[in-house]
């Protein structure tokens, strides 16, 4: 019993350490692997809750050593994710964009404002079922997708501007999306949980409609629909709380 009550704990710190060496691929400049390590820690995150709830042995110590985790996985590394494709950006057109050298820091708001959001959560008796803004995981796993993406379109189509591969490195347009996704991980807005009190399909249609919607996008799109499935949550989401 001693040794069960661990399991929960272990696969918190395995989420840990797919952070810390997503870390280490993005100083090597390999972005796709560090983008596997969120994926990979996104699994991990999902089984430890699973395995508490399923062992019962839920721990206030667990709960905090798993925010520790995402801070780290789905704060700090897709932060760095951002200020290197951003950086890299402001080398390669750096006499056309007038970028400057600063630019690329505003990548770290995305760091800072997942470790806030992680703490509101953590206070937060309100979102036991539901959340209070963009959950850390999903916006991780939408940063995770853009050096897939582009790596995916520039086997496709030569690299330039005009490509999607291009607009992904664009040092305008994420640190906009810094900007506005980190206001999202502290907004206000109710988004809904892929958690099941019950499987019927009337008080759950909006998450059946967006499972399906998100597996019928992966489907036809591959990884260029992770974005679109984010587009969808938040929609989703938003509508449920209209009607």
């Amino acid at each position: 019993m001693k040794i069960i009550k661990h399991i929960p704990n272990s696969i918190t710190s395995l989420n840990l350490f797919s952070g810390c060496v997503g870390l280490y691929f993005v100083m090597l400049g390999r972005l796709e692997y560090a983008s596997m390590m969120i994926f990979l820690a996104a699994v991990f995150d999902f089984f430890d809750g699973f395995a508490a709830r399923l062992l019962h042995v839920k721990s206030d110590i667990g709960k905090e050593l798993d925010s520790l985790a995402d801070v780290v996985s789905f704060g700090v590394l897709p932060g760095f994710i951002l200020f290197s494709m951003m950086n890299s950006s402001n080398v390669e057109c750096l006499g056309n964009c007038h970028s400057t050298k600063l630019l690329p820091f505003i990548a770290f708001f995305i760091p800072v404002f997942s470790a806030l959001r992680l703490a509101k959560f953590n206070l937060d008796t309100r979102q036991t079922s539901s959340f209070i803004g963009l959950p850390t995981p999903a916006n991780a796993i939408l940063i995770a997708s853009f050096p897939l993406i582009a790596l995916q379109e520039s086997s496709l189509v030569p690299f330039n501007h005009l490509a999607l591969a291009g607009l992904l490195y664009n040092p305008y347009l994420l640190a906009g999306y810094s900007i506005i996704f980190s206001y999202l991980l502290v907004s206000p807005i109710p988004l809904f949980a892929l958690k099941f009190d019950s499987y019927g399909f009337k008080k759950n249609q909006y998450r059946y409609i967006f499972l399906l919607s998100s597996l019928l996008l992966l489907i036809c799109f591959g990884l260029s629909g992770i974005p679109l499935v984010i587009a969808f949550y938040l929609l989703f989401s938003i509508i449920e709380q209209v009607y």
